[in-house]
């Protein structure tokens, strides 16, 4: 009965150092970890490398192209919407009005002086048609009237005057000479006046051809 004491007392001893010896083996293992969940933030994040400036005439790197940013809502379009530009025509610049034209005639009224026997005369000279007063040759080159923009109404006329003595009997007319060349003006006869010493003229008026009537039925 001892002898069997003995071996229970041997088995329970060690049975007891299989049980501790296999705790003290579980307490060593290493422990599984567990991996950091999605919605876990990081503690710590590492610096970024930073990146050697290229040296003088080494090309420098293609850098990758930045994705574009997602849209804020759903269904929203990637790129704005254009909206075409109203285009303006330009405006041409209004033409000045033409000035108005003068009026010409066909017929420039005219009065003469004779100086040493005091005679005046008028008479008409038609335009390109030389006329003859005394020793005087009167050719009317233009005969007009000032337009209706113009400030100041004006009768103006482009006279050229030769003097030429009437032939004598059995002999030759002499030639003739120029002695005024120039424009006459009717409100202002001493501004471009006929300079002779014997004769003077000056201008009255202008007007139009007066119409040849027709021959009467017999």
């Amino acid at each position: 009965m001892a002898r069997r004491a003995s071996l229970v007392a041997v088995l329970a001893a060690l049975s007891g150092l299989t049980v501790t010896g296999a705790a003290l083996a579980r307490q060593n293992a290493p422990q599984p970890q567990t991996p950091p969940s999605a919605t876990q933030a990081p503690t710590a994040t590492a610096a970024p490398r930073p990146v050697a400036p290229p040296q003088a005439g080494e090309p420098r790197q293609a850098q990758p192209a930045l994705a574009p940013p997602a849209a804020a809502t759903l269904g929203a379009p990637a790129t704005p919407e254009l909206v075409p530009a109203t285009t303006v025509k330009p405006t041409t610049p209004a033409k000045p009005p033409e000035p108005a034209k003068r009026q010409r005639y066909a017929v420039a009224i005219l009065q003469a002086l004779d100086k040493v026997t005091t005679e005046t005369m008028r008479f008409e000279v038609p335009v390109g048609q030389p006329i003859r007063y005394k020793t005087l040759i009167f050719t009317v080159r233009a005969c007009e009237t000032a337009a209706s923009d113009e400030i100041a109404p004006e009768t103006a006329a482009y006279v050229v005057v030769d003097t030429q003595p009437k032939a004598q009997v059995g002999r030759a007319a002499p030639p003739g000479r120029q002695i005024y060349k120039g424009w006459m003006y009717a409100s202002s006869p001493g501004l471009n006046p006929l300079q002779h010493p014997v004769y003077d003229a000056w201008l009255i008026a202008c007007r139009q051809s007066v119409p040849v009537a027709p021959p009467a039925k017999p």
